[in-house]
């Protein structure tokens, strides 16, 4: 069998300093990691016209992305537990350096596919990396409002990505946004490393007798695969979002390339939002997947009121960004519900595997939903991403029956 060599800090055992700061590391790391989900998206109207692709085409680049993420997570999370979380997340902010160099350079649609295996395969050992460090480096009582700040953190990231490299290229010009990127990794990778010490995890060990196939005994958990599905599809919705929201908004409503961008940053600024408010329900709700399931639902909704086009721009924007808050609101019950779900010893392995279908569930919607956008089904995109999110409402449920009532 295999089993950690650390377990969790008993309550006051850690100064709140301390936590805080392994906290805020993390959640700079992850912020790194969806500031990299959105450096090709934001700029896809600008690839289409310079090197005359089309919906699929850029759809195709996410696609790419997330297959070689997805892949590579579920991987990423045996070489974790084997070897550490820090030096895995060193080598994958490495990658998004590289990946911002090759987007700089890139002089046609090669160029941006090598753009999107880099980041993919940088993107892939985040989750497994992420939460091995939260679950062995905070004290207990404090993970509720870590998983909080693990998400708000990341939907800054993506709030950050459109402004950033739109604001630079409208500025300047796009390459100049993608060297500007370069430095902004650079930046990360010089405080994390100066920082390394907070960032060390104990290794899973494994003894002489374990039996064969031991690492994989997880994978025969249905609680597992219940877990994944409710990641595919949740994601499928928030794929629709990121990657056609500000197309649908221009064509369908008239908005402005730079008004349409600035709702997917309203949309994550109200998730960051959402996922504050989501710790606190976090800490006290005593069943996770119900949080989830509500919280979903509402989203779901107001995507829903969306389709129907009767908001007109603002109004959809407004939707939208609503939409992004009752999703974060279910953001850190959500992270909550998989550690229940996790059998002890199996952090990286689990969160890899788990989180990979966050992976895939980016990788299939856009190659789904560009057929959409190509034959103008602007508010069929948006209902067909309220219904994923319907869907993933009956996973978080079915989650929900295979653990303890009680959040551990």
């Amino acid at each position: 069998m295999t089993a950690t060599t650390t377990t969790h800090a008993q309550p006051g055992a850690v100064p709140l300093k301390q936590d805080a700061a392994v906290i805020g590391l993390v959640g700079l790391a992850h912020a790194t990691s969806h500031f990299s989900h959105l450096l090709l998206a934001p700029l896809f109207p600008v690839f289409m016209r310079e090197f005359g692709l089309s919906y699929s085409d850029v759809g195709l680049l996410m696609s790419i992305f997330f297959v070689i993420s997805g892949t590579g997570q579920a991987l990423a999370g045996f070489v974790v537990d084997r070897v550490g979380a820090r030096p895995v997340l060193f080598g994958a902010i490495g990658l998004f350096l590289l990946a911002s160099l090759a987007a700089a350079n890139a002089t046609g649609y090669p160029g941006l596919v090598l753009v999107a295996v880099l980041a993919g395969a940088g993107n892939a050992p985040f989750h497994p990396a992420d939460f091995t460090i939260l679950n062995q480096r905070v004290s207990a009582p404090r993970l509720g409002h870590a998983f909080s700040a693990h998400g708000l953190t990341g939907n800054l990231g993506w709030a950050l990505a459109p402004v950033f490299l739109v604001g630079i290229t409208s500025l300047s010009d796009w390459r100049s946004a993608y060297y500007a990127a370069a430095v902004l990794y650079v930046g990360v990778l010089v405080l994390l490393f100066a920082k390394r010490h907070l960032l060390k995890t104990e290794v899973v060990v494994r003894h002489v007798d374990a039996p064969k196939g031991a690492d994989l005994a997880f994978m025969k958990l249905p609680v597992v695969w219940w877990c994944f599905a409710f990641f595919f599809l949740s994601t499928m919705t928030l794929a629709v979002v990121q990657s056609f929201g500000p197309s649908i908004l221009k064509a369908a409503h008239g908005a402005s390339l730079e008004m349409a961008t600035l709702t997917i940053t309203a949309y994550m600024l109200c998730g960051a939002v959402g996922m504050v408010v989501g710790g606190f329900v976090a800490t006290q709700a005593t069943r996770s997947d119900r949080v989830v399931a509500w919280a979903m639902t509402a989203g779901a909704v107001l995507l829903l009121v969306c389709a129907t086009g009767w908001l007109g721009a603002t109004g959809t924007m407004v939707g939208l960004a609503a939409t992004g808050f009752a999703v974060g609101v279910g953001g850190p019950s959500r992270d909550m519900m998989i550690k229940r779900a996790t059998p002890k010893g199996a952090t990286g392995r689990v969160y890899g595997l788990v989180y990979s279908g966050l992976d895939m569930g980016f990788a299939v919607s856009p190659v789904v939903f560009g057929g959409f956008m190509d034959k103008g089904w602007y508010g069929a995109t948006l209902a067909g991403a309220a219904l994923m999110l319907l869907l993933a409402v009956a996973a978080a449920l079915g989650v929900g029956r295979r653990t303890p009532s009680v959040v551990v």
